[in-house]
């Protein structure tokens, strides 16, 4: 028997078929937006395979940057988001006037975190991810460079670089990360190894956590970082310090472990607006659609390529011109 769960994935899929449509969900969408994506995934992944796709209709299950992120990188298909809701607390912070007036002060690259709107990315030299973050700021010809909108993803390059990392906000943050402190997670930790014995309980946090934080971590990533992580950590605990719902992925791929959120309190509202009921009607009537200007497309795909140029990847990615 079918239960009231099968009929809008049953019609999702119908219209997926009939409009050529792709389902691209964040990391952090909740279970059942995840089991009918075509593909889960981190800002880099999903940046990726938004450039990859043959469908005509990109449906994003994320938030307002995310979706912008997808036009940008094909301006000429249609890119719905189900719910214009989904807005980045983050990424909402800085505005194109904070950028200009940050390079008139400072004369350095600006390198702006994906968690941006495109009105911001139009005006960056460089487009980063959590994931090569450290590796961008590294390669970049000078000392001194300038990171928003999350401050803590500034010193976290700062410390990994050793160069001069300044914020933009100079309090930029993501309210979700901002509730992890090394005190409980310590304590967490020590209550679980207590349980499990010794060397069985591992803390992974995400860069958008405090400094503080980080340096308290087995290992610190993105979440494709974490995934890639835990695939090489067998039968053991795992405390994980990013937004709870990150715990469907870890324990689709890497079901031997068990998973422990640091916070059972980090809980984006702004990535759980998508619904399948949404995700319906936006294939049924075609909404919401994101429209960007076109030379606002155009200037952020110029700072995008020169970021994979700048990290060697134009070649692997098919995009060298």
């Amino acid at each position: 028997m079918s239960s009231s769960r099968d009929k809008p994935v049953e019609e999702i899929l119908r219209l997926k078929r009939e409009l050529n449509a792709v389902i691209l969900a964040h990391n952090y969408q909740p279970a059942e937006v995840q089991e009918i994506a075509d593909f889960v995934g981190d800002s880099l992944e999903l940046s990726i395979e938004a450039m990859r796709t043959d469908a005509k209709v990109i449906v994003f299950a994320g938030v307002d940057f995310m979706a912008e992120q997808a036009k940008i990188l094909n301006p000429d298909k249609i890119v719905l988001i189900p719910d214009v809701q989904a807005r980045c607390h983050m990424a909402n912070m800085l505005t194109p006037e904070m950028v200009r007036k940050a390079r008139e002060k400072f004369s350095k690259p600006i390198v702006l975190y994906v968690n941006t709107l495109a009105s911001c990315k139009a005006l960056a030299d460089y487009i980063c991810t959590s994931a090569n973050v450290v590796d961008v700021v590294s390669r970049i010809d000078s000392d001194e460079v300038i990171l928003g909108p999350d401050a803590n993803l500034a010193a976290y390059a700062s410390w990994r670089t050793g160069k001069v990392v300044h914020p933009l906000p100079e309090n930029g943050h993501c309210y979700v990360h901002k509730l992890f402190r090394p005190e409980p997670v310590l304590e967490l930790k020590r209550k679980l190894e207590e349980e499990q014995g010794s060397g069985k309980v591992v803390f992974i946090a995400h860069p958008e956590c405090d400094l503080d934080v980080l340096k308290i971590a087995d290992h610190v990533g993105s979440t494709s970082q974490m995934v890639r992580y835990v695939k090489n950590v067998h039968g053991k605990v795992v405390i994980f310090a990013t937004e709870v719902d990150m715990i469907h992925r870890l324990r689709r791929e890497s079901p031997d472990n068990v998973y422990v959120p640091a916070n059972s309190w980090a809980y984006c509202i702004y990535m759980k607006q998508h619904s399948l009921e949404k995700i319906l009607r936006c294939l049924r009537e075609k909404r919401y659609v994101v429209e960007l200007d076109r030379a606002v497309i155009k200037k952020s795909q110029e700072a995008i390529m020169r970021t994979f140029e700048l990290l060697g990847m134009l070649d692997k990615l098919g995009l060298r011109k």
